[in-house]
């Protein structure tokens, strides 16, 4: 059944809000932001038609009070809502309130959410498709002695996961037979406190495995669709900081054949929208389905760009109820796109979080540079949310001339008052193994390391102190300073 979407509120805030408002109103769609006493001044406020405060800072009295939300929806007689990512998107309840409350939601239908939501019931949901899958066993362990047997059938190292959730918590790699019960422990209590489930399993570790996932899209019409892959493996703490497409190993079989899975992993739960399928990729190209993130993901502008369609519009179009807008076949990778996710964070002191003031916030401009935020100068970083910033997204007709572009963008990227992942943007794309396709997962504890920052802080600084020289001498010449004038003191600030 077809209905017009006229008025959308997304329950989100930030860039991935204004990312929604921006293909809203290109649609002629109206738009509603809702915000939160410290977002008061937030650019996605300022950029919706209209907004509502609707708490206090803190997520739990604000962004993820669903009904509060729905109440505003209705009054303001919107017909959708959008849940952007992180918050309420992955929500079964809030999916199915505010089916219930007689509004579209954005997003699949709450089984879907559900069924996806747990690590072993996707397990179970794919069992006839023949998806890959890693050894191990599809069901929650919480006796000791009996993971010790499942853990030397299938061979150490093993890894304990939390069935619920994701982003590394309830994660624990395993050695040694004697690790195995204080690492149980530690993943349960984890997993029940991030999640409110304990629930683990135990599956075998890929060891330098990459992270790949690929970006699918269904409809109500029985098209289902799947837009290539995507390269995350440059993680810090379980969680991506770099993401590219295409990816630099996948071959074009690979590709189909993953891509397929995919496909397989959406019907089998009967999938609706913009979703994505994760797999771990071992050193021999062997894929694994990891889990499938029923929402939009953070790093959709490479696929976006790659494959020059707009994944928001085909989001809206299939919760009109329309079918998707192209053919698997009207599909083809396009050059090559890099993101970078911008946090407030010092990555030379281990990614430790960094608050302040934006006394300097200049995102750099240009072709094939793009850049997705929700900040400006002026603003503060908040303690209160994710310390992203923003997407740097760079483009180029290959991989090389991406990456390129992508260490001008963060030369002309001017931040300060914080610090951010832009010096670690700037290491990963300058980084040998980085730019032969040859690494994994464990790219930062393998790379990245106390000495390795060292290293590079020394040589960035002399090639800092080098320019400033040169400008120095070159000013000096063209402007005929009298030899008697001081030199004037050489600053090297890093990193700004």
């Amino acid at each position: 059944m077809m209905k017009e979407i006229k008025k959308i509120l997304v329950a989100n805030r930030g860039e991935i809000a204004i990312r929604v408002f921006k293909t809203a109103k290109k649609l002629g769609i109206k738009t509603v932001a809702v915000y939160s006493t410290a977002d008061r001044n937030s650019p996605h406020v300022a950029f919706a038609d209209e907004a509502v405060c609707i708490g206090e800072p803190p997520s739990s009295k604000s962004y993820l009070l669903a009904n509060k939300i729905i109440e505003v929806a209705k009054k303001l007689k919107v017909d959708a809502i959008h849940p952007g990512y992180g918050f309420l998107s992955e929500n079964a309840q809030f999916s199915q309130k505010v089916s219930d409350a007689g509004l579209i939601f954005i997003g699949p239908r709450p089984q879907a959410i559900r069924t996806m939501g747990s690590k072993l019931a996707a397990k179970e949901a794919v069992k006839s498709y023949k998806i890959p899958m890693v050894p191990g066993i599809d069901q929650a362990v919480t006796d000791v002695e009996k993971a010790v047997t499942i853990a030397k059938e299938i061979g150490f190292p093993i890894l304990i996961k939390a069935s619920a959730g994701g982003g590394g918590k309830g994660m624990r790699v395993v050695e040694k037979e004697k690790e195995v019960k204080s690492q149980m422990e530690r993943a349960i209590s984890e997993a029940t406190s991030a999640f409110g489930d304990g629930s683990v399993f135990i599956e075998k570790y890929i060891e330098s495995p990459r992270h790949i996932e690929i970006q699918v899209l269904a409809d109500d019409h029985g098209n289902f669709l799947y837009l290539f892959e995507r390269e995350c493996s440059i993680q810090r703490r379980h969680q991506k900081v770099v993401e590219e497409a295409p990816s630099a190993i996948v071959t074009e079989e690979i590709r189909q054949k993953m891509g397929e899975a995919a496909v397989n992993v959406a019907k089998s739960c009967d999938y609706l929208g913009a979703g994505t399928v994760e797999f771990l990729m071992d050193a021999d190209k062997n894929f694994y389905f990891l889990e499938m993130n029923t929402r939009l993901q953070v790093e959709h502008p490479v696929t976006e760009w790659i494959t020059g369609t707009d994944l928001v519009a085909e989001q809206i179009r299939i919760a009109e109820g329309k079918p998707i807008s192209f053919k698997q076949e009207d599909l083809n990778i396009n050059g090559h796109a890099i993101e970078l996710r911008v946090y407030a964070e010092d990555s030379f002191n281990d990614f430790a979080p960094s608050i302040g003031l934006l006394s300097t916030y200049q995102p750099p401009k240009g072709k094939d540079i793009r850049v997705d935020d929700g900040f400006r100068e002026g603003m503060d970083v908040p303690i209160y949310y994710d310390p992203m910033l923003s997407k740097l997204i760079t483009f180029g007709p290959s991989r090389i001339e991406a990456i390129e572009k992508m260490i001008e963008a963060i030369d002309h990227y001017h931040v300060e008052g914080v610090e951010t992942t832009l010096p670690f943007g700037k290491y990963v794309c300058q980084h040998k193994a980085f730019r032969s396709g040859q690494f994994d997962t464990h790219f930062v504890k393998n790379f990245f390391g106390e000495k390795d920052r060292e290293l590079y802080y020394e040589k960035e600084a002399k090639i800092a102190a080098k320019v400033a020289l040169l400008t120095y001498l070159k000013q000096k010449n063209s402007l005929s300073l009298p030899s008697k004038i001081a030199k004037p003191a050489v600053k090297v600030v890093f990193n700004q």
